[in-house]
């Protein structure tokens, strides 16, 4: 295949950038009354109960709430549009399979409120854009398909007929289908992928970037190069069989709450847990069970046996420095440390591994890690006893410029205990949206493999474009550049999701159309192009009647489970259409009379679209049958079975330097971090309960010992600054808070402090943003008073 078609980096100067009015992401003029408590050593409980529920009772009607609540994903429901953490193989809960963020996002989706023609005439884009994330997101609904016409001030309504022409008009203009850009998020179905990046690739171009580019690429490029496949390897009941669970880089009690309930289930199997972060984290202390009385009478399950606080992207380093003392150990007794069976007969690159291992010195790794020596060594000795390890991992490894680095070293260990393929072993990353796996799965790739392609063109007869497309990183540097002038959006918020906020502003301002296929109102609607078109969906607890009945559609969780959801409300406007019938109009009139796919048909009937998918992608067979079946089915997994396709189908131990961080005086390493009042871009509220940070978003999370030596005070207004290649980006009026993280290391809220990350670093294989590992200086702000 040819290489990827990469938009050349532009030098920039000194530029210096700030979060402004453009965005609308400008500093606020007052704070809205910073309230601190002390953090939380126990997670879920009565509190998230109570929290739920007042969400629900806030945001949804009375009979919805209910009725939803007791259909979420349970067997023949819906499936959660949060997070992508997989249901029980076996029998559900009566009382909910959900989570306290699982009644948020279900309460931001199925809100009672609309918004129309009525509101947008009564609020410009301009005064729009100077409302907070938290306030776009609740202002209800979209009701109907909406367009800004050049040099307009208010959205106005147009028809479905009329907003497809314009999307069909502005392609067939363009020069180059490469001159086109289609991202995807996570949330979007299986059968609206397979639908969008057939029309895309119809079209000519492989311009297909998705979330998975800025979260866990990183994971599916190093799984693939060292394990010949993407995804993780374990089930649900391996977390439940495992003797050691490892969690890196991760807050389940935030981000995947039901994530808790296999590690209650695993502590009550007899597993241990080891946690490494650099912040600890209530959801990884303790974990009160809402569903089992005993637990809130006896105050939960302590999860945590070892915590190991490391610092920013020291992760190399502690790795290396665990697989160290288990290196002597094997060397001192042989077989009381490594797998040497499966090493020997599974993997190769071991001597490799291992000579270059032997070159670091430990005291150098642990000082780069930032935990102390006997923490590491009571780690090594936990996993040396090990044979049933998973390590499950987030974006505070994916999220660097050595992610794949960090992902392959997970790896190592993993091979040299044998404890990939096996009960309760394995790989375990955790994905966010609730279907990114599967969108990637159905063909949402900017570099598909040759054999997906061959696999289109034989079934649907036309020669899909083989060149690779934009990777987001590329997209928003080709937007930029005036090498694409089209955006369509396959829902998220792409604007607030992607590194570089004012560049990326900028970069879509300069489209002559973009599109956003939407629920509800968010930023990306706000700074739009020359023309911009609102596309409003059905969610995922919509009812779907087609022309031939009531339909569902398939997701695909994080352990490669494919099951169907089905919504259990009626829509909230009769003007919504779902997200195969907008891909399906788009198409039709792009292609016209070309196109060899019947969109109209497709669209009457989902089953075809999965008959479709069926004949291209292994793994689907029987998919209408199968995917009725209650839970649905696993899709195949090579390293789940020890099968490494890898070319000399071994399982790759590689050589991971471990990166080395010099930082200046008065330089800090940040990492973006969500609330717990948040997912992904959602913002559900402005309290962070579990760290204690309540009614503020614009804080860094600071050392007390950094905050002193730089002459810092408690809640003192600060700016942040960082430069990449010559280029400065200040973000204006955080708080500067104390809290218990490694020295020279703070934490800030994404998408806030999003500016500061360059749109031009990322992980040279992945492009994955650096939004984990960003240099940056902390400076009294021009006004300093709350």
């Amino acid at each position: 295949m040819e290489e990827k078609n990469t938009p050349q980096r532009e030098d920039k100067g000194h530029q210096i950038v700030v979060v402004n009015e453009n965005t609308g992401a400008q500093p606020p003029e007052k704070f809205t009354g910073l309230k601190r408590k002390k953090p939380k050593e126990n997670s879920a409980g009565l509190p998230a109960v109570a929290t739920a529920l007042g969400h629900a009772n806030r945001y949804l009607n009375k009979g919805d709430a209910a009725k939803l609540m007791f259909r979420i994903n349970q067997k023949g429901g819906f499936d959660c549009p949060g997070c992508a953490w997989p249901d029980p193989d076996d029998d559900r809960s009566r009382l909910g399979e959900y989570c306290e963020n699982g009644i948020k996002a279900i309460s931001e989706e199925a809100q009672n409120k609309t918004i129309g023609a009525d509101f947008f005439a009564r609020h410009t884009v301009a005064e729009m854009r100077g409302w907070s994330d938290f306030e776009l997101g609740k202002q209800g609904r979209l009701a109907e398909p909406l367009v800004l016409r050049p040099g307009a001030e208010h959205y106005t309504p147009i028809s479905w007929e009329d907003a497809f022409a314009l999307i069909g008009k502005e392609l067939q203009a363009l020069p180059s289908p490469d001159e086109a850009v289609f991202y995807t998020s996570g949330r979007t179905s299986n059968e609206a992928a397979f639908m969008y990046q057939l029309f895309v690739r119809e079209y000519g171009t492989n311009n297909l970037p998705d979330c998975s580019n800025m979260c866990h690429e990183s994971s599916g490029v190093a799984l693939t190069e060292t394990l010949g496949i993407g995804k993780g390897s374990v089930t649900l009941a391996d977390l439940h069989q495992a003797e050691l669970i490892i969690i890196m880089g991760q807050n389940p009690g935030t981000n995947h709450p039901r994530m808790l309930n296999a590690l209650e289930k695993c502590k009550a199997n007899g597993g241990k847990i080891i946690s490494i972060n650099p912040l600890p984290e209530a959801g990884l202390v303790k974990f009160t069970n809402p569903q089992k009385p005993g637990k809130l009478l006896k105050g939960g399950t302590a999860l945590t046996d070892l915590f190991l606080p490391v610092k920013i992207n020291g992760d190399v380093a502690l790795l290396k420095a665990i697989m160290s003392l288990l290196l002597y150990q094997e060397k001192s007794k042989p077989g009381t440390a490594f797998d040497m069976e499966f090493i020997t007969e599974k993997t190769a690159g071991y001597e490799a591994f291992v000579s270059d291992l032997q070159r670091y010195d430990f005291n150098t790794l642990t000082e780069a890690a930032g935990v102390p020596r006997a923490l590491i060594k009571q780690a090594a000795e936990i996993i040396r006893k090990a044979e049933k390890i998973i390590v499950c991992w987030a974006m505070g490894l994916t999220q660097h410029e050595n992610g794949v680095e960090n992902i392959r070293e997970i790896v190592n260990l993993l091979l040299l205990k044998g404890a990939i393929g096996k009960p309760g072993a394995g790989t375990c990353p955790v994905r966010g949206h609730s279907n990114v796996q599967g969108d990637r799965t159905m063909g949402i790739w900017e570099a598909p493999k040759a054999e997906f392609l061959n696999k289109l063109e034989e079934t649907f007869g036309f020669a899909p474009p083989r060149h690779h497309g934009y990777a987001t990183v590329d997209a928003i540097q080709a937007m930029h550049q005036g090498k694409a002038k089209v955006f369509i959006g396959m829902g998220g918020n792409f604007l607030s999701a992607t590194p570089d906020t004012e560049y990326t502003a900028e970069a879509l301002r300069r489209c002559r159309l973009t599109v956003q296929v939407s629920t509800k109102l968010n930023r990306s609607h706000l700074i739009h192009g020359q023309q911009a078109l609102i596309l409003p969906c059905l969610g995922r607890t919509d009812r779907d009647i087609q022309e031939s009945g009531e339909q569902f559609v398939s997701t695909e969780n994080s352990m490669g489970v494919v099951q169907l959801s089905k919504g259990v409300l009626r829509p909230p406007s009769k003007h919504l259409r779902s997200e195969p019938a907008i891909v399906a109009g788009m198409a039709q009139a792009t292609l016209g009379s070309r196109s060899r796919i019947d969109w109209a048909a497709w669209t009457r009937n989902y089953d075809l679209v999965r008959d479709a998918i069926e004949q291209v992608i292994p793994g689907f067979s029987a998919y209408n049958e199968r995917v009725r079946q209650p839970g649905g089915f696993y899709l195949p997994n090579s390293a789940r079975e020890q099968e490494f396709t890898t070319p000399g189908q071994r399982a790759l131990f590689t050589v991971n330097p471990a990166p080395q961080w010099n930082l200046k005086p008065g330089e800090f390493l940040m990492m973006t971090i969500r609330s717990h009042d948040q997912f992904n871009t959602t913002i559900y509220g402005l309290d962070d309960r579990y760290r204690g940070i309540y009614q503020e978003r614009r804080v860094v999370l600071m050392n007390a010992e950094d905050m002193k030596a730089s002459g810092l005070k408690e809640q003192q207004v600060v700016d942040l600054h960082s430069e990449y290649q010559g280029t400065q980006r200040t973000a204006r009026q955080f708080m500067v808070i104390s809290y218990p993280i490694p020295r020279q290391c703070v934490a800030t809220y994404f998408p806030e402090a999003n500016v500061l990350i360059p749109v031009d670093a990322y992980a040279p294989k992945s492009k994955t943003p650096i939004s984990k590992s960003v240099i940056i200086r902390v400076t009294p702000a021009e006004v300093t008073t709350p």
